[in-house]
């Protein structure tokens, strides 16, 4: 269970990395769009497990390993954007969140 700071954060982050990924696709992933579907945050605020759809036409494995390479990039964006907010910008972990693939896989077997 998360406490309420925890939560603010995490929306706080997600918020912004949301626009940070929206920039980025745009200039460095033409055709992709990436999602910010849910960010965790540790207790002590110092990790945050960053979870992304990627949606496009193209290998989303490949797009992850370029995510991955920015990851310092990405993490110094959003220290400009949050940095008067937060004394510590956590640590990014990325993770892919299959859970539209999960739910499309179950309708298509109701379906049938």
């Amino acid at each position: 269970m998360e406490s309420t700071r925890q939560q603010k954060i995490s929306r706080l982050i997600q918020k912004d990395l949301g626009e940070i990924f929206r920039l980025l696709a745009r200039d460095n992933f033409p055709g992709f769009l990436i999602t910010v579907t849910k960010v965790h945050i540790t207790p002590d605020l110092s990790l945050a497990k960053v979870y992304l759809s990627l949606f496009g036409a193209g290998n989303k494995e490949d797009i992850f390993g370029k995510i991955k390479a920015h990851k310092k990039e990405i993490r110094h964006q959003l220290a400009l954007r949050v940095g008067k907010q937060m004394r510590v910008i956590p640590e990014l972990a990325f993770f892919i969140d299959d859970s539209l693939d999960y739910i499309e896989n179950i309708d298509n077997l109701l379906k049938s």
